[in-house]
This record gives C-alpha cells, sequence and structure tokens, in this order.
C-alpha cells in the first residue's frame, strides 16, 4: 500500500513557499524525509526556511521567482530538473486572491490571480510531469479550495481559478494514472495564514483551520493517490450543499453575507 514513506530520499519542489499552506506543507514533505526545492518571490522568507529545515537534517535547496512572470517556471524547471535533479514531487501551490467589487477592484490584481492561479500552475505541470512520465513515477499536488465548488461574489476571479484548478488536476490525474503518477487537488477552506489579509478579506475569518493539519492531511491524500481531498468538515460540507443546492441559491446567500460595507453604510 502507498504510504508517505515512498516520498523519502525524493526531491520535492514547492511553489508558494514562503508563507501559510506552503510552508505547512514543506515542513510535512520534510518530515517524511523529502529532499526539498523551495520557491517564492521572497527570498529571505525561502532563506529563513530553508535554514530551519537544514537543521532537522534536510537536503533543501531555494530558488527565488515570481509566478507572476510567464518567464518564471522555465527559471525553475532550469534551475532543478534542467541541472539533474529528478523532481518526483510537485506541490504547485501558488496562489493569491482578492476580496472585493470586481468592478472596483484593481484591475492588475485581478488579472494575476490568472497568471499565478491558473497560467503558473499549468505551465509549471507542463514542465515537470513529462519527466514524471518518462520515469514512470511522481507525485503532484495542485492547490485548489472549497472554493472552486460553487461561484463566489466578490471573490469572482478567485473562486473561478480554484475551480479551474480542481478541473485541471482531476483531468490531468485521469491522463497520467496508467504511468504511475499520482494527481491530488487539495480544496482546503480558511486557512490560518496570509490570505484573508493578502486578499484584504479579514472579516470573512470563520472556521479556520491551521495550515499544519492542511498539509499533513493533503500530503497523506497525494501518498495515497486520492483525487481531491477537502481538509476539514466545514468544507466538505459546503462542497455537499454545492451538489444539492441550486448556485444561484448559494450566490444570492454568499452575495448577502460577503458585500462589502459601501461608505454609506458606516
Amino acid at each position: 500500500m502507498a504510504t508517505t514513506r515512498d516520498f523519502q530520499g525524493r526531491w520535492a519542489l514547492v511553489t508558494g513557499a514562503s508563507a501559510g499552506i506552503g510552508v505547512a506543507l514543506a515542513r510535512e514533505l520534510a518530515r517524511h524525509g523529502t529532499k526539498l526545492i523551495l520557491t517564492a518571490r521572497r527570498r529571505d522568507r525561502l532563506d529563513a526556511l530553508a535554514a530551519e529545515l537544514r537543521a532537522k537534517g534536510n537536503e533543501v535547496r531555494t530558488v527565488a521567482a515570481d509566478l507572476n512572470d510567464p518567464s518564471a517556471p522555465q527559471q525553475i524547471f532550469d534551475a532543478t530538473e534542467g541541472a539533474g535533479m529528478a523532481v518526483d514531487i510537485l506541490i504547485d501551490n501558488a496562489g493569491l486572491g482578492q476580496f472585493g467589487e470586481f468592478c472596483t477592484s484593481p484591475v492588475e490584481q485581478e488579472l494575476s490571480q490568472v497568471r499565478v492561479n491558473c497560467e503558473a500552475v499549468v505551465h509549471v505541470a507542463r514542465l515537470f510531469v513529462p519527466r514524471m512520465v518518462e520515469r514512470r513515477r511522481g507525485w503532484v499536488l495542485i492547490t485548489a479550495s472549497t472554493a472552486s465548488f460553487q461561484p463566489l461574489p466578490y471573490f469572482s476571479t478567485y473562486a473561478a481559478t480554484k475551480a479551474f484548478d480542481r478541473f485541471f488536476a482531476n483531468g490531468l490525474a485521469h491522463e497520467v494514472e496508467r504511468f504511475g503518477v499520482k494527481v491530488t487537488a487539495l480544496c482546503p477552506g480558511p486557512t490560518e495564514s496570509e490570505f484573508f489579509d493578502v486578499a484584504r478579506a479579514g472579516r470573512l475569518r470563520r472556521g479556520i483551520q491551521s495550515a499544519e493539519e492542511v498539509a499533513r492531511i493533503g500530503v497523506a491524500a497525494l501518498a495515497r493517490g486520492k483525487r481531491t481531498v477537502i481538509p476539514n468538515l466545514m468544507g466538505r460540507s459546503a462542497a455537499f450543499a454545492a451538489r444539492i443546492f441550486p448556485t444561484g441559491l448559494i450566490g444570492y446567500f454568499v452575495e448577502k453575507f460577503a458585500r462589502p460595507a459601501s461608505p454609506s453604510d458606516s
């Protein structure tokens, strides 16, 4: 039976490894004896995490790259597989969100969500997965979200990108299974991280789960080859509700709950 013991001694690449779930995933993989390649745009945070993990005996490399830049995936590939490191575990985790009215939000922030959450996820996978297929082994975890199960007013672009991630992961899983490559869509709900601050959605914090717990459940599911994992009960309930209630009804209530306060309301 496949277990996390299969990860020991293998190279794992973690994107978005400077905060939140990315950091937790790196630590969880390190706990299972992987060799780690950490990538994110903030080098100081990467170096701090690398030092922490090296002190525990893990072999760690870092690659500073901003996945908002279309050239970044190739840069990461050239520094890893291109340099002779066989990346058997890909954690395609980097992502960002934006809360607010679409009509007034910064256009660049909306487009960045599509570039990082969709384009970069596909580009990174397209570079690394063919090598896994050639070797007839590999594991890919793509961080989606419980937001992927229904449209979310005021998170409209974010929810759409995460639906893309989940469907992409599930489709890819079926394609590469016969080559010994496992693909998992990790769909966390609200998680202890910088997400709500960066997305300017602090008032929507509800039922927060620790990033460590999300990572533990996600890595275990990846080892088993589970195609979709929702790591908490609230998220599983939301996904179930999305299957039985009309999306129009869900959208109506979410819009009422999440609507940002206008200046006249304060």
